[in-house]
């Protein structure tokens, strides 16, 4: 299977030799992690079976946020973490998109757009959700910015989970519309008037052409069912990389294959791109360094756990807390010097030596 790995080791020199003084110190860091992952530069862990002899090399993560290798494992981390944020009503999925026209300056300007473009669009839906006409109350949101099209173009917005309704103070609203969550519409002007007069506080506004102020925004919501559901319809969504390893098909001397399926269609096409434009597609993906791209609004932001622990007892009257189990002899936290099972004889595997990591900074082949 050809792997993002496989594509930097044969192409990266020449990107680098060409586009290097041009790259950003992220696009290097990814680069190297991402063709160090799992492999012997990162250290890692020797597992031998003392029945069979069996011997398996275990190598270390990277652990980029970019690296297609390692975000599924955060996917069902962060899965555990949200169930305790559940609340028992239906979920929706509120997507907002930046204009094309605005496009070239978030990709010059990333911190000051893609925070602009959080902070406008939680504003719009808050205020909107207050109104008495349809929730009347405050909401929670859990949002994560993505910055590509499904054939790498850049293509910058955010998607937020939400449930369906609003908490007034005394009761939980479900809002008086069973069709809609909040007007698209009008979040769309809301959307767009707050994110221009956050913008005009900054010199760059004068490079924006003025009919962009006029035009509609594309803002989008549907509905993605209850509870674990709507959960695990966001996972992939929070820990989703510009390009799967999956997705990818063949890598040549020249160019790179992948598959993509255009929106609203169901049925999958192959994109074919030189290897130097395929890499400058997946490094205009890279986020600005410490950038927070999950992030929580309402009453699921860290300061309003008070008002979210009111929210949850109104939904879940208090019970008496049951005994704790007594753990049984075979659910005992096993050796932790012991693995998985071995894949010939099925017998458990052990940990015989940690390899150390290799120090020396990566440099493209």
């Amino acid at each position: 299977m050809v792997t993002l790995a496989d594509i930097f080791r044969q192409h990266g020199s020449a990107y680098q030799q060409q586009f290097g003084a041009q790259m950003l110190p992220t696009h290097h860091q990814a680069m190297a992690a991402i063709v160090r992952c799992r492999t012997a530069a990162l250290g890692g862990h020797v597992y031998t079976c003392e029945a069979c002899d069996h011997c398996e090399y275990r190598y270390h993560s990277c652990r980029n946020r970019h690296c297609p290798q390692c975000q599924e494992d955060k996917a069902h981390q962060w899965l555990a973490r949200q169930e305790e944020m559940l609340l028992p009503v239906p979920y929706y999925l509120l997507t907002f998109t930046l204009p094309a026209a605005l496009r070239p300056l978030a990709r010059s300007q990333q911190k000051l757009i893609y925070n602009l473009l959080f902070q406008a669009s939680a504003a719009a839906t808050k205020q909107l959700a207050q109104d008495p006409r349809f929730l009347g109350g405050s909401v929670g949101m859990v949002g994560v910015l993505h910055t590509w099209g499904r054939n790498l173009s850049y293509h910058p917005h955010v998607h937020y989970l939400m449930p369906a309704g609003a908490w007034d103070g005394t009761v939980w609203r479900y809002g008086r519309h069973k069709r809609f969550l909040l007007p698209v519409k009008a979040l769309s002007v809301l959307f767009r008037a707050k994110f221009r007069d956050a913008l005009k506080k900054h010199d760059c506004f004068q490079q924006i052409p003025a009919s962009v102020w006029s035009q509609a925004w594309v803002v989008h919501c549907q509905p993605v069912g209850r509870g674990e559901r709507a959960l695990r319809y966001l996972a992939p969504y929070i820990f989703r990389v510009a390009i799967s390893n999956q997705r990818l098909v063949a890598v040549t001397e020249e160019s790179v294959t992948f598959r993509y399926r255009p929106t609203g269609s169901r049925q999958w096409r192959l994109c074919t791109l030189s290897a130097l434009e395929f890499i400058r597609r997946f490094l205009q993906h890279i986020l600005p360094k410490g950038f927070v791209k999950v992030r929580y609004f309402g009453f699921f932001s860290p300061v309003q756990r008070q008002l979210f622990a009111q929210i949850r007892a109104w939904f879940t009257p208090l019970k008496p807390t049951p005994p704790p189990a007594k753990q049984e002899e075979s659910q005992k936290t096993p050796d932790p010097l012991w693995f998985p099972r071995c894949p010939h004889c099925g017998q458990p595997l052990r940990l015989t030596k940690t390899l150390m990591p290799d120090k020396q900074r990566w440099q493209p082949p």
